[in-house]
């Protein structure tokens, strides 16, 4: 007999991830908006279907929304590769996004050469553990980490069509600022409203 002893952390293989669509829900995005004062424009390079773009733009920011795949999303852009992107020819206050996990370190440090102010991305808390990603968690631009006390809600890969469940996989807005000089600060949020 072979006993399991995963804590539902298994992820499938990258073929059938494929571009590693899984996407934001609400209410992650608007416990971010509740916990971080976000400036009037805002790019997310990695819209898919829009689902961090909606939030935003419900709230009055003004989204650049782009991403390498075009998913038919309104107002945005497909086929850009924010890996090769420059910044935009207007000002960007804020990047705010959920990137591929299997090339976030790549969305981090190339987000940090653009110049603009602040980068809000939603990663898993293994993020934390990497030896290689020591150069962008430790260049003291890492200003907050706002870890969910509870797991967020629906995060299947787009095309899922198994049993739908709260995620097994911790995560956390990480928000590097470039006025930001020394240790980042560890904050708690919840998805959920307070009653």
């Amino acid at each position: 007999m072979t006993v399991s002893l995963s804590a539902g952390n298994k992820r499938a293989p990258l073929s059938e991830r494929g571009d590693d669509l899984y996407e934001t829900p609400p209410s992650a995005i608007q416990a971010l908006l509740r916990v971080e004062q976000l400036p009037d424009v805002i790019w997310e390079p990695a819209c898919g279907p829009g689902a961090i773009v909606g939030v935003l733009r419900s709230a009055g920011h003004k989204v650049y929304a782009t991403d390498l795949v075009d998913y038919g999303y309104p107002d945005s852009e497909g086929g850009i590769n924010f890996l090769t992107s420059t910044s935009p020819s207007f000002a960007v206050g804020a990047i705010v996004t959920n990137p591929p996990f299997k090339i976030a370190d790549r969305f981090v440090a190339h987000a940090l050469t653009l110049g603009i102010p602040k980068i809000a991305m939603l990663l898993r808390l293994a993020f934390l553990e990497s030896e290689r990603r020591r150069p962008i968690l430790e260049c003291g631009l890492l200003a907050r980490v706002h870890v969910f006390r509870n797991r967020l809600p629906r995060m299947h890969r787009a095309g899922w069509t198994g049993k739908q469940a709260t995620s097994a996989i911790a995560f956390g807005w990480f928000v590097w600022e470039l006025g930001h000089r020394g240790p980042t600060e560890l904050r708690r949020l919840s998805w959920e409203r307070a009653p």
